[in-house]
């Protein structure tokens, strides 16, 4: 008697899928090239104001024209509003491309309200000792580049808009891309967190050109502080609020100042 057997089938091994690379963050040769396409945007994004603004105005192009509109309050306001959608879009980039979350990236979490009375003290006693400095050795507490801006828009009927971007639109986007994206990196890298305060804080104060020498050591001053307050916190809507909250103060002071010199 015959049996019958059933041949035996080699069953195919089951291939796993492909592992998926895990996120990474931006170490400072990543962080650097992408912050020099994120300042790029930025730029991009503020002479594309003006130049609609010296394309609807009817008169010819020269250096007379340019001069004007490159230091009109509205122009100005504008072009701060606009760099903030531009920087935003070349850091969703770069995060992407970490897969990384936006948010996790660039430290998007709240703080403690300690920390928030903390960057608000630390930051009214910086910026009293250097309105003393300035008096004790004859000059102006308030940049003249801010009292021309804001005189200019206020003629213009645009003092709105200057608050608005001088004291929500510019810290939202400096500190998503110094103390959010820049030192994020850097902090990893080799310069570690006071090694990356320091370079994104002289970072900050070259974004600020229009001011002298004296502004741009209070500039970096705070931008120190604003860096020991990402560090310490781990929040970026920490930084952003002192930010705002010194920008405020300097339009006040300024309005006073363009009001009752």
């Amino acid at each position: 008697m015959t049996s019958l057997e059933t041949p035996l089938v080699p069953v195919a091994p089951v291939e796993a899928p492909p592992a998926k690379r895990p996120p990474r963050v931006w170490k400072f040769v990543g962080t650097s090239l992408w912050g020099l396409f994120a300042f790029a945007a930025m730029f991009v994004g503020q002479l594309t104001v003006v130049a609609y603004y010296l394309l609807v105005k009817d008169a010819p192009l020269d250096a007379s024209l340019l001069t004007t509109t490159l230091a009109n309050g509205t122009t100005i306001s504008m072009s701060v509003i606009m760099g903030l959608p531009a920087v935003c879009l070349a850091l969703w980039l770069a995060t992407w491309w970490a897969r990384m979350p936006f948010a996790d990236y660039l430290a998007l979490r709240g703080a403690s309200w300690k920390h928030f009375v903390l960057g608000s003290v630390c930051l009214i006693v910086l910026v009293t000792g250097w309105d003393l400095l300035a008096r004790a050795i004859g000059r102006d507490s308030s940049p003249g580049f801010m009292l021309d801006v804001l005189k200019s828009a206020r003629a213009d009927g645009a003092l709105w808009l200057l608050v608005i971007a001088f004291c929500v639109a510019a810290p939202v986007t400096e500190e998503f891309f110094v103390r959010g994206f820049l030192y994020r990196g850097w902090s990893e890298s080799f310069l570690r967190p006071w090694g990356a305060i320091v370079l994104s804080s002289a970072v900050w104060t070259a974004m600020h050109m229009q001011y002298d020498w004296f502004f741009f050591g209070e500039i970096f001053s705070i931008g120190l502080l604003l860096g020991w307050l990402r560090y310490r916190s781990h929040s970026i809507w920490l930084t952003i609020f002192v930010h705002g909250l010194n920008n405020s103060a300097a339009t006040v002071q300024s309005f006073w100042l363009a009001t009752y010199p």
